[in-house]
C-alpha cells in the first residue's frame, strides 16, 4: 500500500527538526498547569478504571509527556511517525519504551489498552482520515478504557514551511470540540468531557489558537461503532 503524501511529509519535517524541538518544548508542561491538570484527570481516570493494559501515547513525539504520565503511575509507552523524534525520546528517557509506528494503522493488539493519549498529534491528520484513526483507537483501547485528546480550536487548516530554521512542510489541522466529540462518538468512544481554554500568548510558549481537550471512554459493554 503506498504510504499517504501527508504522513511522508509529517515524518520528514519531524525528523528535520527533532534536536530543535526537543530543546525547545522540554520544559513546556512546567508552564501550563491546565495542560498538567488534563493529564491528571487522565491519569486518575485510568487508575480507577482497574483495567491491566498499558497506557499508548500516540504521537509521543519526544516523549517529554509520556515521562510526565510516567511520573503519574502510569504504565505508558509511546509512539510516533518520526525516526527523530523516537531517537530524541530515547536518549531523553531511556527508561521507557518507544516505538515507531501510525496512528492509521496502530501495530497493538484488539483491546489490550487501558488508556490513549493524543496530545496534540491527530492536527497533522487529514479529516477524512480522522475516522480512520479513531476506529483504530476504539480497536486497542479496553472496554472502558480512556482516550484523552487534546488539539488546537479553528476552522481551517495552517501549513507551515519553516520552524527553527529549517524547512518543513507541516499541516496543523484545526478543529472544533464538537467536531471531535461527534467523530469519537461515531467510532463507538462517547465523550464525557470536554474543556476549552483561551489562547495564551505570553512567552516562553505563545499560542495562535484556543486550545481543546476531550475525554472519551470505551463502553464496557462492547459495542460495534455507529
Amino acid at each position: 500500500m503506498t504510504e499517504p503524501d501527508f504522513l511522508r511529509a509529517t515524518r520528514d519535517s519531524y525528523d528535520t527538526v527533532a534536536a530543535d524541538y526537543a530543546g525547545h518544548f522540554r520544559a513546556e508542561l512546567a508552564a501550563k498547569p491546565l495542560d498538567r491538570a488534563q493529564l491528571a484527570g487522565f491519569a486518575d481516570l485510568v487508575k480507577a478504571s482497574g483495567l491491566p493494559g498499558a497506557v499508548a501515547d500516540v504521537g509521543c513525539g519526544t516523549g517529554r509527556v509520556t515521562a510526565h504520565l510516567a511520573g503519574l503511575g502510569l504504565p505508558v509507552f509511546g509512539i510516533d511517525l518520526s525516526p527523530g523524534m523516537l531517537a530524541a525520546a530515547r536518549q531523553a528517557h531511556p527508561e521507557l519504551r518507544f516505538e515507531e509506528g501510525s496512528m492509521l494503522a496502530l501495530d497493538l493488539p484488539d483491546g489490550g489498552l487501558s488508556g490513549l493519549l493524543v496530545w496534540y498529534s491527530m492536527i497533522h491528520v487529514p479529516d477524512e482520515r480522522l475516522p480512520e484513526a479513531f476506529a483504530e483507537f476504539h480497536r486497542v483501547l479496553a472496554p472502558g478504557g480512556h482516550l484523552l485528546a487534546g488539539f488546537q480550536v479553528g476552522d481551517a487548516p495552517a501549513h507551515r514551511t519553516e520552524a527553527f530554521g529549517h524547512e518543513i512542510d507541516l499541516v496543523f489541522h484545526r478543529r472544533r470540540p464538537e467536531q471531535v466529540s461527534e467523530l469519537l462518538g461515531a467510532a463507538g468512544l462517547p465523550v464525557i468531557a470536554r474543556m476549552q481554554r483561551e489562547r495564551d500568548d505570553e512567552e516562553p510558549f505563545p499560542e495562535k489558537t484556543p486550545q481543546a481537550f476531550v475525554v472519551a471512554r470505551k463502553p464496557r459493554a462492547a459495542t460495534e461503532p455507529a
